[in-house]
């Protein structure tokens, strides 16, 4: 690791003891508070200002937050140095990171530690060497070298292979010029400049709607705080209506932060944003390397990098200028951080933007129901898009109830799951030259492998979850933890061969059938076991979109931000998963899910069709999709959560208690119980084992905070937590407001 440099001879030569000033430096480990060091007298310790710290043995990264607590005697106190150029995080991100770690619950470090990501970033910054035309001509000027010196008579520094490739020259004969004297060697920065987003490169042609929401936006661009719940039908223009918002921030000099739940959305996102304001964007996600983190958090601290597209970790990034915040599909689960610092990116989002002081736009077909109900009372501004953008019209919606559609009794057990209506739908789509989309919300060949002869059932030793059937990798894999075992050919239990079989179908299986049916027809498989990052992900959306893949068969990958014109058939192989998950959000997940994915059909000039197989066709989220009254849904979903007073309508903080002993675990969730503080509408459920009460080797108790909106649940918490004495080896972990139960 390169040590960071802090400023010249600072740990070689201190100046003297009373010239330093004591300050309180937080460092991003999971430590509540901040650590009193001294700085040189000379430096402007101001908050942000990033420093080297000495930590044991070893040199930390910190950030001066405030003035000393003076606990530590002043002999004591180690020297912190600023580095060189001395970096700042701005006040404001140092003020976000508190109000983070106080609504969550999470150590103010562990919260820092977000926003210095790139360690890298800090370090000095290295130079290349370029080289541009120079004075002297060398005696022998081939044709190769004169067009070397052609191309470097523009006067732009260009290293050996660029310039060697622009003159289509091997980079022996650019050297050549070099040992001649005619090239001369210059100096460049590490990293060339993101180039500067055009707000005028290629303004939309907007409809009457998208119009009237877009002069919202506009002006709250460059206003102050605001928040705005864009609100549109699939396919509506709601990208290119809150692009209006970015090209205002732009010219208002602002910076600008898009929020994608997914790095999978990026691939056509970044086209389409190129394709509006002439270059792409900045990335911000966990597929880039080291280098180009390194690039973008320099440019985006810098305020180089003008318009910041990322995953949630983006919204820590040390924005100088920030000036509008937009999340996309704001209701994605994904938004979440489950692990480590638990935070809802989007509900951070209004946070920051409000911090900032400035507006925030959240974008949905299908919100939220906590969106929804701010944007409909008033508290959000609510920017309604209703139809489709030109020609498109929405999908008609067929529900298909499976308990009528058996082609023979013995079908299930053929390992059928394609409905004779869909599989002529699918014939009529392909006769037709149209595509088409088959999902399931389930990964790899079968969830279950089963031993016809004893029952035997392959669970993960690590987790309480069965081990999914990937038939063509030929494993057995878990999930959760990502054991794996090579597939058995004999039970382990009984040790008869042949009694194996897989139940219940996964995507893989479901491709399986589709080829058996239609033999001729060419498919591809979507999901996070196929699609290893961006790059693969992109080749399978061009494919599509080139008509090279007749169908797409996959999983919530698939599900949302595509845009394939020539696609006419969605069909949802199993609607009825993920219904019953036993939360408060269980159906609106399903619900919007299940719109999502049938926004996918139809989006161009041809009409497209949905088609939901299911065994419930009567219940409420079925029939809201088949009639399309969203609405109407969340209106039942509004008074449901009303009267259990569940979120909007009041608090949930869960707590998980984990560890390796599982006896230890129940007897620390117990004490945690019996330790809960009495409390006016304050209501403590449990400990109960978790939906997956063994996890990664951990057991898991759970614990459920139930409080009306009034109560200061975070006062609660701290009241009840600080007291009770918690061992080493066993976790407990507070997650304020959770959208999963699991």
């Amino acid at each position: 690791m390169t040590r960071l440099r802090p400023r010249q001879a600072s740990f070689l030569s201190p100046p003297a003891l009373p010239e330093k000033q004591v300050m309180g430096v937080l460092l991003p480990l999971p430590l509540a508070g901040a650590y009193d060091y001294k700085l040189p007298a000379d430096c402007n310790a101001a908050r942000g200002l990033v420093v080297a710290a000495p930590l044991g043995t070893r040199e930390v990264l910190g950030v001066v937050w405030g003035p000393a607590e003076g606990a530590v005697g002043d002999n004591r106190l180690k020297i912190a140095e600023p580095l060189e150029g001395a970096p700042v995080l701005p006040e404001k991100l140092c003020d976000f990171i508190d109000w983070v770690a106080d609504y969550t619950l999470n150590p103010t470090g562990a919260i820092l530690a977000m926003a210095l990501r790139s360690r890298g970033a800090f370090e000095p910054e290295a130079r290349r060497i370029a080289y541009v035309k120079g004075e002297t001509v060398p005696a022998r000027l081939s044709d190769a070298r004169r067009r070397v010196l052609d191309v470097a008579a523009d006067g732009l520094a260009r290293s050996v292979p660029g310039l060697a490739e622009d003159a289509n020259v091997s980079s022996a004969v650019v050297r050549g010029l070099i040992r001649a004297g005619a090239l001369q060697p210059t100096e460049l920065p590490e990293f060339a400049p993101f180039p500067l987003p055009d707000p005028d490169y290629a303004a939309p042609t907007l409809n009457p709607d998208q119009e009237q929401a877009a002069g919202v936006l506009r002006e709250a661009a460059v206003g102050g705080f605001s928040a705005h719940l864009l609100d549109g039908v699939t396919g509506s223009g709601k990208t290119e209506v809150y692009f209006e918002a970015v090209a205002a921030a732009l010219k208002a000099g602002k910076q600008v932060l898009i929020l994608l739940p997914e790095i999978a959305l990026t691939v056509q996102f970044l086209e389409r944003f190129a394709r509006r304001f002439g270059m792409r964007p900045t990335e911000w996600h966990s597929d880039l390397s080291q280098k180009e983190r390194r690039r973008a958090y320099r440019a985006v601290m810098r305020g180089e990098a003008r318009v910041v597209v990322g995953a949630r970790s983006s919204l820590f990034l040390p924005f100088p200028e920030l000036g509008l915040i937009v999340v996309d599909e704001e209701h994605e689960q994904a938004f979440k951080q489950q692990d480590g610092a638990i935070y809802h990116a989007r509900d951070m989002a209004v946070v920051r933007a409000r911090i900032e002081g400035c507006p925030v736009v959240l974008a949905s077909a299908t919100p939220s129901l906590e969106s929804f109900v701010n944007a409909t009372g008033g508290r959000y501004r609510h920017l309604i898009l209703r139809g489709r953008h030109g020609i498109a019209e929405l999908p008609e919606v067929r529900l298909i109830d499976m308990r009528n559609e058996r082609d023979a009794p013995d079908e299930a057990a053929r390992g059928q799951w394609l409905s004779p209506p869909l599989r002529t739908a699918l014939e009529k789509t392909l006769t037709a030259g149209e595509q088409a989309m088959l999902f399931l919300n389930r990964r790899g060949y079968a969830p279950l492998t089963l031993c016809e002869a004893c029952g035997h059932k392959f669970t993960c030793p690590h987790c309480s979850a069965w081990l999914v059937e990937h038939k063509y990798r030929r494993r057995l894999a878990c999930h959760q933890c990502g054991y794996e075992i090579p597939a058995p050919s004999e039970c382990p239990e009984c040790h008869e061969s042949g009694t194996l079989i897989p139940c219940g179908p996964g995507v893989e299986r479901v491709a399986e059938e589709f080829a058996r049916f239609f033999p001729n027809a060419r498919y591809a498989i979507a999901s996070s076991d196929t699609m290893h990052g961006p790059a693969e992900t992109q080749a399978a959306i061009r494919a599509m979109m080139k008509r090279e893949i007749d169908v797409l068969i996959g999983t919530q990958i698939v599900a949302k931000g595509h845009h394939f014109p020539q696609l006419t058939l969605v069909g949802v192989v199993d609607a009825d998963l993920g219904g019953s998950d036993g939360d408060v959000r269980a159906r609106e997940r399903t619900f919007q899910l299940l719109h999502q994915v049938a926004g996918r059909a139809g989006r161009a000039e041809k009409p497209g069709q949905v088609m939901l197989q299911t065994r419930n066709p009567g219940d409420a989220v079925m029939q809201a999709l088949a009639c399309g009254d969203r609405d109407g849904f969340y209106e039942q979903e509004r008074v449901f959560r009303e009267a259990a007073a569940a979120p909007p309508f009041g608090r949930l903080v869960a707590i998980v208690v984990s560890g390796a002993n599982g006896e230890q675990v129940r007897e620390i969730a117990r004490a945690l119980r019996k330790a809960a503080p009495s409390a006016m509408d304050v209501k403590v459920w449990g400990p109960t084992p978790a939906f997956y009460a063994l996890l990664r080797g951990q057991t898991r108790e759970r614990l459920l905070v139930q409080a009306a909106k009034t109560v200061d649940v975070q006062a609660y918490l701290k009241a009840w937590l600080a007291p009770v004495k918690v061992p080493s080896a066993v976790r407990v972990a507070v997650d304020v407001d959770p959208v999963s139960f699991f």
